[in-house]
């Protein structure tokens, strides 16, 4: 058996080290080469303005800086059922290079999982890169609807607007008539959250689903002048919502629990992005991309200017959090999807 020198075994280490940074070196080059001159497209599938588009845009503009060779980062609404349309073009038309990222609906794990029939892909092949941060879902009403509390919203009719059925502006307050005795009568078809709220100035609707961080950003001057109230919420409690029941509280099984959760398993997501397809050591690359820009200084200020709040989950955690969704048992998920379709 040959025995090294120390300086032999020195000189043996330095090199294979060198080695290991060349080739860590050559691999940086070489996602560089592919990135330089590119544009990567941020696919945002629903209109301008409200709380996804914003996520998006603010991550598009600050990204690029952190994927190596810089590429151009051009944000694109693509519109149609709820993000299905953008979600499905993503998956099944795309190219999978690592040029295209969606602004994924987080529920739509939780619609794959109830067996929803809009979903025409299938949600465990995305890769997630990571999310803003998980959110809080509230119901809320309008100055005039004459409830304050959910428990007034038990005894009168109160009318709720929603995008369509399978978007949770539709879910949400379903469920709650379906277990809390809630009396929302749900009227469909607006394009979005901005039109849902046109609708309750317009005084067409009394109420409506939307997250509290959508709220603080969108609407501050109705918090501040009391022209909403939030009568539950579910998700992490937020501490600016002392007083408001969970969702959870208002249920009395365990089941309905669990059912519950399935639904709102999108304040797990966020408002996360993904991609689809892309070889693993570019999938690595654009989730470092993205954790680097969450400890961005620039991102940072720009977010802490729009009211967004930073407390980012990365891709890795998304994925697991995506697979325990889709791995509900599947009774549970079956009395769901009356609610989630």
């Amino acid at each position: 058996m040959k025995v090294f020198t120390g300086a032999v075994l020195a000189g043996l280490l330095a090199a294979l080290g060198c080695a290991a940074g060349a080739a860590a070196q050559t691999g940086d080059e070489a996602m560089a080469a592919f990135y330089r001159g590119k544009t990567v497209n941020v696919l945002i599938g629903v209109g301008v303005g409200g709380e996804y588009d914003l996520h998006a845009r603010l991550v598009a503009r600050f990204i690029g800086k952190h994927i190596p060779g810089n590429p151009n980062i051009v944000p694109q609404n693509m519109l149609g059922a709820g993000g299905v349309k953008m979600a499905a073009y993503l998956l099944q038309v795309a190219p999978k290079d690592g040029t295209n990222i969606g602004m994924i609906a987080g529920n739509f794990p939780a619609m794959q999982a109830a067996g929803v029939s809009a979903i025409i892909f299938d949600v465990a092949q995305l890769q997630w890169l990571g999310t803003i941060s998980q959110t809080v879902e509230t119901m809320t009403v309008w100055k005039t609807a004459g409830v304050s509390t959910i428990q007034e919203a038990m005894t009168k009719e109160v009318v709720a607007g929603a995008s369509g059925k399978g978007a949770i502006t539709y879910s949400f307050p379903q469920m709650l008539n379906e277990f809390a005795g809630t009396k929302f009568k749900i009227v469909t078809g607006y394009q979005g959250g901005n039109a849902i709220n046109l609708a309750m100035e317009r005084g067409e609707v009394q109420a409506r689903n939307n997250t509290w961080s959508s709220w603080k950003v969108t609407k501050p001057n109705w918090l501040r002048d009391g022209d909403i109230k939030v009568l539950t919420y579910a998700g992490p409690k937020p501490a600016d919502l002392n007083g408001i029941p969970a969702v959870s509280e208002l249920v009395k099984t365990e089941d309905e629990r669990k059912i519950i959760e399935l639904i709102v398993s999108g304040t797990l997501m966020g408002r996360p992005l993904a991609t689809n397809g892309v070889p693993a050591d570019r999938l690595a690359v654009l989730r470092t991309a993205f954790d680097r820009t969450m400890q961005d200084k620039d991102f940072l200020a720009e977010a802490a200017k729009l009211q967004i709040e930073v407390e980012p989950v990365g891709g890795a955690e998304l994925q697991k959090i995506a697979a325990q969704v889709l791995a509900t048992p599947k009774h549970l998920a079956e009395r769901a999807r009356s609610l989630i379709e």
